[in-house]
C-alpha cells in the first residue's frame, strides 16, 4: 500500500535512510548522500508538503521517496542529451530508499508513480551503480546530465507512461 508519509513516520523513515546511506557507501557510492542526508528538516518540509511517500506491505515500511508533480527547475537545463519528452507534464522520483527486507520494492515504486504521470524522471550519481541498475531495469532511458542542487552532475533518466500512444517523428 502506498500512503503519504506522517510525522508519526519519521523514525522509521530515518532509520530506512541510515540503511540506504551504508548500502552506498559499501557499493562504492559514499558521497552521495554522506552521512546525513537527507536531513530531517527536509523530511519533514516533504510531509508537511505532502511529497513524500511510504510503501507499506503487511503494515511494514518497505520504502520512502519523494515523488513530485510539476516541473523540478533542476531539469530545466540538460547537457549531453535530451529529454524523451519535453512537453508532457512529469514527476519526479528523488530519495528512493528501501528497507531492504525484499526485492523488487523499487519496480513497485515506479509502477505506483507511473500511475498518476505520464512521463516520470529521475536522476542519480554517476557512483551509485545500483540505482542506475534499477531504472535501467525498468525502462528508464539515460538522457543526459543534470545539475542538482548542490552544482554537482547528476545522471539524468525519464520513462514514458506505455499507454502513451506512439508518435510519429
Amino acid at each position: 500500500m502506498f500512503r503519504g508519509a506522517r510525522h508519526s513516520d519519521l523514525e522509521q523513515i530515518l532509520d530506512i535512510y541510515a540503511r540506504a546511506r551504508k548500502v552506498m557507501a559499501a557499493s562504492g557510492n559514499p558521497t552521495q548522500w554522506g552521512d546525513d542526508y537527507p536531513p530531517r528538516e527536509m523530511l519533514e518540509e516533504d510531509i508537511d508538503a505532502n511529497r513524500l511517500f511510504i510503501y507499506t506491505v503487511n503494515g511494514r515500511i518497505e520504502a520512502v521517496f519523494a515523488f513530485i508533480l510539476g516541473p523540478d527547475p533542476t531539469y530545466a537545463k540538460i547537457e549531453g542529451g535530451k529529454w524523451l519528452n519535453d512537453t508532457l507534464p512529469y514527476g519526479t522520483i528523488h530519495r528512493l530508499a528501501s528497507a531492504g527486507h525484499r526485492k523488487g520494492v523499487t519496480d513497485e515504486v515506479i509502477t505506483w508513480c507511473l500511475e498518476h504521470c505520464e512521463s516520470l524522471r529521475a536522476d542519480t550519481h554517476e557512483d551509485n551503480k545500483i540505482m542506475q541498475h534499477l531504472l535501467e531495469k525498468n525502462g528508464f532511458a539515460r538522457c543526459g546530465i543534470i545539475l542538482a542542487d548542490d552544482g554537482k552532475p547528476r545522471i539524468a533518466y525519464q520513462k514514458l507512461s506505455a499507454t502513451l500512444p506512439l508518435r510519429a517523428e
